[in-house]
């Protein structure tokens, strides 16, 4: 018999063992019975092709529907080409020199096969795919798991097929044992929850489809009780340690600021404004997550709770993802100040305050400069990039951390910022994102914050519209896209153009996808041909800072008609001028960023246009990704359909911390019920025992469900 911490190859042998490791990063028994099938069939459905990606690794049921060998004459050799069906459409492979498969692989057989997704001649196509056939007299001792009702495909790799995984999950299966179940027998009896034994053989066999509801309810009560736990124990150690209550001063600089403030707060800015003040009154450290649309007013928020700190005589910091939006963001901020920012010069309000810029690229008297007022309190407002947690930069005494854009930072640097306050008190913290984020995920991915939602979008914004542009079906749009921002920009106003790459760096070719479009070369073809006569710069992250200001400023006082750029303009550029913008391979950008990149355009009086250029054909997950984005400019809405279409456990911050996903089946859509539970039960077993030391079993499953390196990460997020 084997236990869940096994290791693999005790089980499986050490060939298998070994594949399952490299391929899969497979390496125990939990880690197997935890990678659960991606979907099941049933005996004699195929799979719908046409939802195929270029590049993909694929498993598809399917059809033989003819069998074609001919000679090769360049490469002396012979193509076996077979053509699969689901019925609907048709799936080419290809098999080089493999002449012999021909008696096997018989027109109207059914199998599964697998392989890399590719294209020939715009044909997709799998070369050279493994396979196995439906057929009791081929191998019937590795046919079980393919006999029954209900057939579990697995997540592959290269070179190891469904069909391998399935095989080595029967063998552990029969000899399993689970001594204890981690989860608790009152918890279980109180929701209807399987053992976990029983659970996992019936995610894997299932005997039928009610089986397997029930094992996928039960191992999402274990995905959700695992992260709800990490967060509940980070709850209370963050409770565990003060923060200097900093109370709304009568008098101060922030009821100066609200009385100059030349329009009317919205209801949700007022309302919000409010529960962060109440949250900064307290000697708990506050930690709220601000999220609202682009454009619907979270600076202005965000200033007067820096001011309500300012005035309790304590420093504010404000940290932004690129020195182009920390540049940005001080100035913004002095601007709004007036001469309430001006505190030492000449016309400086009497109880004015400092805002000071930190960035890593600063002059050395520049830099200099700044670290004296940030170290003497002399600025009440700190502006930078992560150069501000960096151990040279002394604060007087940091009282509050606004982290904008909170996504586009790694874990590492938002916890050290936190933990940049006295020795025995910690900051307030004030997250921000324009990436709106449904309840549900918030109440998992930001389990140890309060959340608040700007909805209402302050006066004055202009409408957006958004058209995809598929050069592929449509070549001459591309053509109409240019005479569009050269109209635009004959009325005055201006465009960005935004390409994925650079282009001085290394070009990366995924499958037989061509490099993507960079702005080194897009900003001369473009000068040269479509937009000649039109005064174009450049902007990417590795220019020199002040190099990127310049450009910056140029285009802000609009010396420039066309801004060529990569995502370094997503967040926090405010140009109202600026009223047309051309994604350029916009199917390389996800949802959230493309819906962050055209909110810089819209931001005057005048409707702004967005256009997403892409070469993907219709029909694939990518076109449905853009489809949406041109359908609703509602960020809420758009991060639904974003998770629809993606694997819900990315969020968890698969993306920053290149590890592999936690959530495999928790739905954060449609499993609120669940995640509220979960939570609400990790709060009270936390609450009587925070280290779990009477919890033994909970401990165990969070290291089963949450990889070590995940576990640090979730702890720090």
């Amino acid at each position: 018999m084997t236990n869940l911490r096994a290791d693999l190859k005790l089980v499986v042998g050490a060939a298998t063992a070994k594949a399952l490791a490299k391929g899969l990063k497979i390496e125990t028994v939990s880690d197997l019975l935890r990678h659960y099938p991606r979907r099941y069939a049933e005996r004699g459905q195929l799979t719908d092709i046409a939802g195929l990606e270029l590049g993909e690794h694929a498993t598809v049921m399917a059809r033989i529907e003819r069998v074609n060998k001919r000679r090769m004459k360049a490469r002396n050799g012979t193509l076996l080409e077979m053509v699969i069906t689901d019925g609907k459409r048709r799936l080419q492979c290809t098999f080089f020199n493999q002449a012999w498969r021909e008696k096997e692989l018989v027109p109207g057989k059914n199998g599964l096969f697998a392989g890399k997704v590719t294209a020939f001649r715009d044909v997709l196509q799998l070369a050279n795919p493994e396979y196995e056939l439906f057929d009791a007299e081929r191998a019937p001792e590795a046919m079980d798991d393919f006999l029954a009702e209900i057939i579990p495909v697995y997540p592959a790799a290269q070179g190891i097929p469904t069909w391998v995984i399935a095989k080595s999950v029967r063998q552990v299966l029969d000899v399993l044992e689970v001594d204890e179940d981690p989860m608790p027998l009152e918890l279980l009896a109180q929701y209807g929850l399987p053992s976990l034994e029983s659970a996992l053989r019936g995610i894997h066999r299932p005997s039928g489809w009610d089986a397997l509801n029930s094992a996928r309810r039960r191992l999402k009560w274990d995905e959700a009780m695992a992260v709800q736990l990490i967060f509940a124990q980070r709850r209370h150690s963050l409770v565990s340690r003060p923060a200097k209550a900093c109370p709304h001063t009568e008098g101060g600089i922030l009821d100066a600021f609200d009385k100059r403030l030349p329009f009317a707060l919205t209801s949700g800015q007022q309302e919000i404004g409010d529960e962060i003040a109440r949250d900064l009154s307290t000697e708990h450290p506050m930690n709220r997550l601000l999220q609202g649309e682009v454009g619907s007013g979270k600076t202005v928020v965000a200033l007067r709770a820096m001011l309500q700190i300012v005035d309790s005589g304590r420093q504010a910091a404000m940290l932004a993802p690129t020195e182009v939006l920390a540049a940005q963001h001080a100035r913004s901020l002095s601007e709004m100040l007036g001469d309430l920012g001006q505190a030492g010069q000449l016309g400086g309000a009497e109880n004015a305050t400092r805002v000071t810029l930190l960035t890593g690229s600063m002059g050395a008297k520049e830099r200099k400069k700044a670290l004296l007022e940030t170290v003497s309190g002399e600025a009440g407002i700190v502006v930078g990039t992560h150069a501000l947690i960096q151990d040279t930069v002394s604060f007087a005494d940091l009282g509050l951390v606004v982290v904008d854009e909170q996504h586009r930072f790694g874990v590492e640097q938002r916890d050290a910022l936190r933990s940049r306050g006295s020795d025995e008190t910690s900051p307030h913290v004030l997250v921000m994102t324009a990436t709106p984020i449904p309840r549900t995920v918030a109440m998992t991915v930001y389990g140890d914050l309060e959340t608040s939602a700007l909805r209402v979008m302050p006066a004055g914004r202009s409408p957006i519209k958004t058209s995809v542009v598929p050069v592929a079906e449509r070549p001459a749009w591309l053509d109409r896209a240019w005479q569009r921002v050269r109209e635009e920009c004959g009325k005055g106003h201006q465009a960005y153009i935004v390409c994925p790459r650079i282009g001085d760096e290394p070009a990366s070719d995924k499958g037989d996808k061509r490099p993507a479009l960079a702005v080194l070369d897009v900003a001369p073809e473009l000068a040269e041909g479509p937009l000649k006569g039109l005064k174009i710069g450049a902007l990417h992250g590795r220019m020199a800072a002040d190099d990127k200001d310049a450009v910056m400023q140029a285009f802000s006082r609009g010396e420039l008609d066309v801004l060529v750029a990569t995502t370094v303009i997503e967040v926090g550029v405010n140009v109202p001028n600026a009223t047309a913008m051309v994604i350029m391979d916009a199917d390389r950008f996800g949802i959230s960023q493309l819906h962050q990149l055209r909110g810089r355009v819209g931001r005057g009086s005048v409707p702004g246009l967005c256009l997403l250029v892409t070469e993907t054909l219709d029909g694939t997950t990518t076109r449905e990704r853009l489809a949406a984005v041109e359908s609703t400019t509602d960020g809420f809405e758009l991060s639904r359909m974003d998770l629809e279409l993606r694997r819900e456990g990315d969020i968890l911050g698969a993306a920053q911390s290149g590890k592999k996903s936690t959530l495999k089946l928790l739905s954060l859509l449609q499993d609120e019920e669940v995640i509220a539970e979960a939570r609400a039960r990790a709060s009270e077993i936390v609450e009587k025992d925070p280290a779990l030391g009477n919890y033994l079993g909970l401990a165990h499953m969070i290291a089963d469900v949450v990889d070590e390196d995940r576990v640090e990460y979730l702890e720090k997020s």
